[in-house]
């Protein structure tokens, strides 16, 4: 193929996908990621090693030697790693893949350092030589140099395929991928700025991050002076964030595998690095996790207590406002039931005293990957405006949600909604409400949503007028009238969970 054809953005989405499908019925699709995403990562290395090469011939007049210079290229390839070496291999294919990804990352240490995983290469029962030719091939049919491919294109594709891998591989989605209109909604609300260090305790694949990078690109701030730190627990997720923020064109980041938790890695002297911005959709309410270490923590993150066994939310929450700097402000997706369960109240309590709470938004059902849940975010600012001080606003964007082929999902105009009224601040009948710390002690520092979000009156006819409701709107009342009880019930059903002590799952 000419190495001066633009690939269109559907091209790429269906030649990526075209690799995913080679290996149905041999593996399963939880697994895809760990084959397919070293394998694109490999062949971009690759083509973009051979652009620089060619770049270099021709700005030395064909010197060989010159052009191969390591100062000439951003990633290293020892002799015998190139994508077209392994192309070549007549047989022990998943052995010549495995040398050459352990080889790329000893030549790139500090870059690529267990970047491509762990993933069973060598397993011929599962990858025969057959298979791992065909993919080889079919990733061969097209040339992934920056002039074909520029950055924010290949990212984008990349960004299909992990939502593509999110929908085919089930439950396990939530482990890696979050909604990213979401996302979009939550990096919005803090508006990152250049300058500022960006931080995801509990990465996955990078998404905030790469959605923090492109706010701030959208709003027009010089993105390269942007900051980007990760930790992730799982060794395939964390290589997979890396390519993300690689594939994306960010060269100044920092991505570190392991446990937020027992062992957070972003440390300044003795103490946690402070972060200017914060997003997080942690794992919620994990049951394995060393609660009787945290009560002694050395990094002093219990300040507001110890969560129970059962719940590690609180302590993923005080993880994520103990990293705050001075400026620092956080939005951090949970289940509602952070708002209201008992068992965390004087934690919740200590938290709103602290007047770092600025925004609670209620989102609608379905936005945690394949879980009907309604989700929130809390907003938290150790800056307030002053005249944001002792108050906090609820924004209940219940209904804000659209549903398509079985995806939820905040259209613009729901996420702008939800915007104007966070900036603005001020209550909105049926849909916002701003309540003072004292209200809120009063409620025994509960936050949840119909204790200060009334539903309107006038909601029941349209537009204003007397009209009968609409049944989506009778709908939407109904189900609304109800929430209160699944609150209740959501808390009766954690509790069983808890007395039975059911394993997590995976």
């Amino acid at each position: 193929m000419s190495t001066t054809t633009r690939i269109t953005q559907q091209e790429l989405e269906s030649y990526l996908w075209g690799a995913a499908v080679l290996l149905r019925g041999l593996i399963d699709a939880g697994d895809y990621k760990q084959f397919i995403f070293p394998l694109l990562f490999f062949k971009r290395i690759s083509d973009i090693w051979e652009e620089e090469y060619q770049a270099a011939l021709a700005d030395s007049g064909s010197d060989l030697s010159y052009a191969e210079f390591a100062e000439n290229h951003r990633f290293q390839i020892p002799e015998g790693a190139h994508w077209k070496d392994v192309r070549q291999s007549p047989k022990n294919v998943g052995m010549a893949i495995q040398t050459a990804l352990r080889q790329l990352e000893a030549a790139n240490p500090d870059l690529l350092a267990g970047i491509f995983g762990d993933a069973p290469w060598t397993n011929r029962e599962r990858l025969p030589d057959e298979t791992l030719k065909n993919l080889i091939e079919h990733f061969s049919t097209q040339t992934l140099s920056v002039a074909n491919v520029p950055e924010d294109e290949l990212g984008n594709a990349y960004e299909f395929l992990i939502k593509k891998f999110a929908d085919d591989s089930g439950h396990t989605a939530a482990e890696f991928y979050t909604n990213r209109t979401v996302v979009h909604l939550m990096t919005q609300l803090l508006a990152p700025q250049a300058g500022e260090s960006i931080y995801d305790p509990t990465c996955g694949t990078g998404g905030m991050l790469i959605s923090a990078l492109a706010e701030v690109k959208r709003s027009g701030g010089e993105y390269r002076t942007l900051k980007l730190y990760g930790q992730e627990r799982n060794l395939i997720t964390s290589g997979i964030a890396r390519m993300n923020l690689f594939l994306h064109g960010v060269e100044d980041f920092q991505v570190i595998r392991g446990d937020t938790l027992a062992d957070p890695k972003h440390i300044e002297g003795d103490c946690l690095r402070k972060f200017d911005v914060i997003l997080a959709n942690p794992p919620y309410s994990i049951k394995q996790w060393d609660r009787t270490a945290w009560e002694k923590d050395k990094w002093g993150r219990n300040f507001l207590g110890t969560p129970p066994q059962g719940r590690a939310d609180f302590a993923f929450q005080q993880h994520i406002l103990a990293s705050l700097s001075d400026k620092g402000r956080c939005a951090v997706l949970w289940p509602h039931g952070v708002l209201f369960r008992n068992e965390e109240q004087s934690m919740r309590a200590k938290m709103v005293e602290l007047d770092w709470v600025e925004a609670v938004i209620g989102l609608g059902p379905n936005l945690f990957y394949n879980s009907p849940m309604e989700s929130c975010i809390v907003v938290c600012n150790r800056r307030k405006a002053k005249a944001r001080k002792s108050k906090v606003l609820f924004i209940d964007a219940l209904n804000q949600v659209t549903r398509e082929r079985a995806q939820s999902f905040l259209k613009p105009e729901h996420q702008q909604r939800i915007l104007e009224t966070f900036k603005a601040f001020v209550a909105e009948d049926g849909f916002s409400a701003v309540a003072t710390l004292e209200q809120i002690a009063a409620n025994g520092a509960n936050l949840s949503m119909p204790l200060y979000v009334k539903r309107s009156s006038s909601s029941a006819t349209t537009s204003g007028s007397e009209q009968p409701a609409t049944l989506s709107v009778a709908w939407a009342q109904w189900q609304n009238s109800g929430r209160e009880f699944w609150l209740k019930m959501d808390t009766l059903i954690d509790t069983l969970d808890g007395l039975t002590e059911k394993e997590p799952q995976a």
